[in-house]
């Protein structure tokens, strides 16, 4: 007998090996986003952030023996168009999504995968939602099926004014956004979060405009120039911003901007060295945090993609997704989305929780203001412009925390 011991033991090594193997599983992603047209590049660079995060995880287990890989659906920044791309993701199996540019985009989504869902129980569809930041998404129009890892309008406006109103010397304040769901809450939050805690300060302006059609932004500026405002609040994002940023350096309006995206692909190049001290920026990380938390994967991005990383929202999908999977042994939709809820991890901006009552990520803000880099509070510059961003403050967790209102139905829990 002792003569077959060794092959026995080789054959059962085998055999272990292949059920090993056929237990691994590649949880496939659907990236529906905007992928062409003005805001592909915010898209674009979103996608490598994912992808290089899914590497990183696949290399070091974070799934366990299961893998991640995130596939491109571009949606042309269309509503209707992202309803065709999810249709095709269903139809080619995926039973996860992630998006993130135009909340319009993600109210339609969790709207459709809602109807899905109670259509075909045992086939539900998981929507992550990476930057769409409409506070109904997780109040009135929460669901299940959606969870969001970037802070809402309302929590970035409640850090941003905490900071803003410190500053004695802000006395007029412009509003201006972009005409779509995001632009709206941005101005609500900030009327009423000024009113609440600086009723001093002038409103002296409240404007929304086309969203990604204003090639010319010199007309808007003109209006908040005549109009005194030493600051400027917007929430619009790449292409819009860039060019409103534009056109305010070459009208030389000397306005502060407090910005929601003021990081975004192309806005630093817009920015340059006038936007210096004067552009700030409320966001959830960035690459000269208090720390350099996450220093080896920016420079890993930059070294990888000549871009630069600063979307870290799609790191946290990553972090929980495998988590979840690897903690449920399974990729079921169901059972990943019970697990997300209320699950802690540590990310690049601390401890992170998603909060189980609505789905929205509890986590720390920074604001920022655009700076020269001086290799100290400033290592880390954008798009080769020899600036970057300056830690102002970063706020606690508890600080820009909301209330919620939803009211979530839940499937049956496996």
């Amino acid at each position: 007998m002792t003569v077959y011991r060794p092959f026995v033991l080789a054959l059962s090594t085998a055999a272990t090996l292949a059920a090993s193997a056929a237990s691994a599983e590649t949880v496939k992603i659907a990236f529906i986003d905007t992928l062409s047209g003005a805001f592909a590049p915010v898209g674009q660079n979103e996608l490598k952030s994912y992808q290089m995060f899914a590497e990183m995880a696949n290399q070091q287990k974070w799934a366990g023996n299961d893998t991640l890989e995130f596939v491109p659906f571009d949606n042309k920044g269309s509503v209707q168009e992202s309803l065709t791309q999810l249709k095709a993701a269903i139809d080619h199996g995926f039973r996860f999504i992630v998006q993130g540019n135009g909340s319009g985009v993600g109210l339609a989504l969790v709207d459709a995968i809602n109807k899905y869902n109670e259509r075909n129980p045992g086939k539900e569809v998981l929507y992550m939602n990476h930057a769409a930041i409409d506070p109904d998404m997780t109040n009135s129009k929460c669901s299940f099926w959606h969870f969001r890892f970037d802070a809402n309008t309302d929590m970035k406006m409640e850090a941003l004014t905490s900071y803003l109103a410190k500053d004695q010397s802000i006395k007029k304040v412009y509003i201006i956004g972009q005409n779509y769901a995001h632009g709206h809450q941005v101005s609500r939050a900030a009327k009423e979060m000024l009113r609440r805690k600086r009723p001093d300060i002038q409103i002296v302006g409240d404007d929304l405009h086309p969203i990604a059609t204003v090639k010319d932004f010199a007309p808007y500026v003109a209006k908040i120039k005549a109009s005194g405002a030493d600051t400027v609040i917007t929430g619009n994002w790449g292409a819009d911003l860039g060019l409103l940023v534009k056109a305010a350096k070459d009208a030389d309006l000397k306005a502060n901007f407090y910005t929601y995206y003021g990081n975004t692909s192309g806005v630093p190049t817009a920015v340059g060295a006038s936007g210096a001290e004067r552009v700030k920026l409320v966001f959830n990380w960035h690459p000269n945090n208090e720390s350099f938390s996450g220093k080896e994967m920016v420079e890993s991005f930059k070294k990888k993609y000549n871009d630069d990383l600063y979307m870290i929202p799609t790191y946290t999908i990553v972090q929980m997704l495998s988590k979840a999977v690897k903690d449920t042994k399974s990729s079921d939709p169901v059972k990943v989305a019970y697990a997300m809820e209320g699950m802690k991890v540590k990310s690049l901006n601390g401890e992170v929780e998603m909060r189980k009552a609505d789905h929205q990520l509890q986590q720390p803000l920074y604001v920022v203001t655009w700076a020269k880099t001086d290799g100290k509070k400033v290592k880390y510059d954008q798009e080769n412009t020899g600036y970057g961003w300056r830690t102002e403050q970063k706020i606690d967790t508890y600080v820009a925390t909301q209330p919620t209102s939803c009211q979530m139905k839940r499937p049956a829990k496996p």
